[in-house]
């Protein structure tokens, strides 16, 4: 009988700067050799469930604890952080906030080296671990050379290389192109099927962390477990709706159409998935649903003409980029991990010199205006949150901007408290930024933005780390904000996010325009979705399934659908 590594057992957790407990009567256990993944809305307690098993509470984050916490039989607040960290290996959402060494192999080497274990055998265990996280070819490397997929594999070999029981994953997909998502979701698999360690999963994108089997999906909203039962099982119930969590996408299609969906039909996996009892169903709501209305022509506010620019002397990252945004429009920019999508952002904004080319604003040339000239017309959101922030206190921080405008004090409030309330942080407005989770910041940098109603915004990564309801308050804002007239320009890896919200998408590969055609388009092209580091959405290949004539109208339907039934959200 397999033991038990982790055992809550009536656990509940309060914070010493909070009033209720962050969790409430927690009973769980997790099995050697399992791979759990854990989901919940933000707020929910998971992150604080992860902070318990890996000793962050409370050695570092303060607060009283009744009932029981048992890692390896061991009551873990007898324990001592240290003692914990060799039987779980966190890997963090941010793999930049990990690293220690200049190079791969001294990072790597980082926990051996605290051990004194001799050279020999260090460069022995560290050339095993890179093995098996596929990084052999980078032990010399230079940490910051490398693309956001082959960080985190740098990460999880640092912690692998203790030997540890427990392999933790906080939110691993966050910050990963579609491609290499999927690619670490099986290097995860993969690991832990030849080392046997029990892993748990921490993560939004529920159905791109079911490209490979778990054994169970826990399930935390408002500091309580409310379901902890294999996929197949959750996916037959409505748990994940009603705790704000997004269905897969192949399974929300289903239930629209009125499929009974249940444990029978082997729902977890597309190419498991039964529907011989589904498929005149499907074809009956495809042929009623509504098409996509196509949105009027406007004149470019946006132009990019031959634009190339490079960091390295003699070596491009941007080259040759022609493409215009029309007024109003909504368009996503998509490409994998290093691609040029986030530089293009900073050449629009002015953070970045044009090295050749031009950059045309209302067909006016803004290719040598300042920074400041440029923000009075164009907002821009960074991908890292922490980039951004400059006060201590979230209301501070948001009217910042408004401030050094010189806008009136009763102005400056109207507005922050507004934005704050669309950003669902209105009831955080007083609090200091430290004591916010990596997605809640990323809102207080939204909302610093929104709050100036520049003519164009650009959002790197405007959704990740954001459960599904704040990911649709946040996205029905910006629509709103954009059928006033705001330009809205998208870099994200989120394919859903791109098919959904703008008609058009810009894919980039080694820094030069692949495609620009409709989203549909774009995710229907295999050269592209090749060369873009891109992920066919499920909802095409259910419709090829299903037998749907045409499957890219079915995606257009589906998403015309999706938005209408949680517009009754807000």
């Amino acid at each position: 009988m397999k033991q038990a590594v982790i055992r809550f057992e009536n656990f509940t957790f309060k914070y010493h700067s909070q009033t209720e407990p962050t969790l409430k009567d927690i009973n769980l256990s997790i099995y050697e050799g399992e791979k759990v993944l854990i989901v919940g809305p933000s707020g929910s307690g998971k992150s604080t469930l992860a902070h318990c098993i890996n000793g962050l509470v409370p050695f570092s984050y303060k607060g009283d604890i009744e009932g029981s916490l048992t890692i390896r039989g061991k009551e873990s607040k007898k324990m001592d952080i240290f003692s914990i960290s060799k039987i779980v290996g966190t890997v963090l959402q941010d793999p930049d906030g990990q690293f220690i060494g200049l190079t791969v192999g001294e990072d790597i080497a980082f926990a051996l080296e605290n051990d004194v274990v001799p050279q020999d055998s260090m460069l022995d265990q560290v050339a095993d671990v890179s093995k098996l996280v596929d990084m052999t070819g980078h032990i010399n490397a230079s940490i910051h050379t490398l693309s956001g997929g082959q960080k985190q594999r740098v990460s999880l070999a640092g912690v692998m290389v203790d030997n540890v029981d427990v392999l933790l994953f906080d939110e691993p997909l966050a910050n990963l192109d579609p491609a290499t998502g999927q690619h670490a979701i099986s290097l995860i698999d993969n690991i832990q099927i030849e080392t046997n360690t029990t892993v748990i999963i921490i993560e939004h994108r529920l159905e791109d962390v079911l490209h490979r089997d778990v054994d169970r999906i826990i399930v935390v909203d408002d500091g309580r477990i409310v379901s902890d039962t294999i996929p197949d099982e959750l996916l037959g119930t409505t748990v994940l709706e009603e705790s704000s969590i997004r269905e897969p996408l192949y399974v929300k299609a289903l239930k629209y159409a009125g499929c009974n969906v249940n444990s029978e039909m082997q729902p977890a996996h597309l190419d498991t998935l039964k529907l011989d009892d589904c498929k005149d169903k499907l074809l009956q709501w495809y042929k009623s649903a509504p098409s996509m209305n196509e949105k009027a022509k406007a004149a470019p506010i946006l132009e990019l003409m031959d634009v190339s620019f490079g960091y390295q002397w003699g070596k491009q990252t941007i080259q040759n980029v022609s493409f215009s945004i029309e007024k109003g429009e909504m368009v996503s920019i998509v490409g994998k991990n290093g691609a040029g999508k986030s530089t293009l952002s900073k050449l629009i904004c002015g953070f970045e010199k044009v090295q050749s080319g031009s950059i045309l604003f209302h067909g006016q040339d803004i290719t040598k205006d300042t920074i400041f000239e440029r923000s009075e017309r164009i907002g821009m959101v960074m991908q890292n949150p922490n980039q951004m922030i400059s006060k201590h206190m979230i209301f501070d921080e948001v009217a910042t901007g408004l401030q050094m405008r010189g806008v009136s004090e009763n102005e400056v409030r109207e507005r922050v408290e507004a934005v704050l309330r669309v950003c669902g942080l209105y009831p955080f407005r007083n609090w200091p930024i430290s004591a916010l989770s990596f997605g809640q910041k990323k809102r207080v940098t939204i909302a610093s933005i929104l709050v100036l109603d520049p003519e164009i915004i650009i959002l790197d990564e405007p959704t990740a780390g954001q459960d599904f309801r704040h990911y649709t308050e946040i996205m029905e804002f910006l629509m709103e904000l954009n059928q006033k007239g705001v330009t809205i320009i998208m870099i994200t890896h989120d394919m859903h996010l791109m098919l959904e919200y703008t008609p058009r998408a810009i894919a980039i590969a080694d820094g030069t325009v692949i495609s620009d055609d409709s989203a549909v388009e774009v995710l229907a092209n295999e050269t592209v979705i090749h060369q873009a580091n891109l992920k066919k959405t499920s909802l095409f290949d259910l419709a090829i399934k299903a037998g749907i004539p045409d499957p890219k109208e079915f995606v257009s339907r589906f998403i015309t659908f999706d938005k209408e039934v949680r517009k009754t959200w807000q």
